[in-house]
């Protein structure tokens, strides 16, 4: 009931908010340098680590059963390894130029590995059969809240209140998910630990031009990438070293 109050609540607070357009601002990212004729060299280049953990992810869920995993739920894993592996090619393109347009493509893979993930951490610990149904209707709901954003974005009205959703919702959930209900698998602390990974990669989003500075070679945001991309790599160890809990 807490997790449906929630996210009743969110969905309440989200429609009586006023719309919220994309910062143009958001676009002027720290690092700006062109390197071997790649602008944004750190940013583009740094989301090979989605192409390599996303592909080895679904090379592995492709390959036969998980040892860590449950059977039921493989096509919500693989989704999320696909979406995983697409951010690469959609954040690769958007930091060659960063422009709304190109941001569309950002963030629709990411959408999916989010809703897909959210959809196996339901089925990992609430009910497996639920998970699995939840799959497609979660990872439609997150590409229609992009294109939504992307259509009112070039309309002149931009609205992110349902990507926004979208993103944050899962984030508030899963933890509540993961305290309330036993988990099935041993070795939790990998899945805490790829949760953890989000809100990591967002202080470093935050702290771009901080970080740039403190470190001078890497910008909060390439960090961001490789955070982001550790998280999904925990998932694919969590994948290959937990166990079933026999009942």
């Amino acid at each position: 009931m807490l997790v449906l109050g929630l996210a009743a609540a969110t969905l309440v607070v989200a429609g009586l908010i006023p719309p919220i357009a994309q910062d143009p601002a958001y676009h002027q990212f720290a690092d700006q340098r062109t390197l071997l004729g790649i602008p944004h060299f750190w940013d583009t280049l740094s989301n090979l680590a989605f192409l390599v953990i996303g592909g080895l992810g679904a090379w592995r869920v492709m390959q036969g059963p998980l040892a860590g995993g449950m059977r039921e739920l493989r096509t919500g894993y693989l989704v999320f390894f696909l979406g995983v592996a697409l951010i690469a090619a959609g954040s690769g393109y958007y930091h060659l130029q960063p422009t709304n347009e190109r941001l569309v493509w950002d963030r629709l893979p990411m959408a999916i590995s989010l809703m897909a993930f959210f959809s196996v951490v339901v089925g990992e610990r609430i009910d497996a059969a639920f998970g699995r149904r939840l799959l497609w209707p979660l990872v439609v709901t997150g590409i229609a809240a992009v294109v939504y954003w992307g259509v009112t974005e070039a309309q002149g009205s931009g609205d992110l209140r349902p990507y926004v959703v979208v993103q944050f919702l899962p984030v508030l959930l899963i933890p509540i998910i993961l305290v309330l209900f036993p988990s099935r698998l041993t070795r939790e602390g990998y899945l805490w630990a790829t949760l953890l990974a989000y809100p990591a990669a967002k202080a470093a989003e935050l702290l771009d031009a901080e970080m740039f500075h403190f470190l001078g070679v890497f910008s909060g945001h390439t960090l961001k990438h490789l955070l982001a991309a550790a998280g999904a790599g925990l998932f694919l160890l969590a994948l290959q070293r937990r166990t079933l809990i026999l009942r």
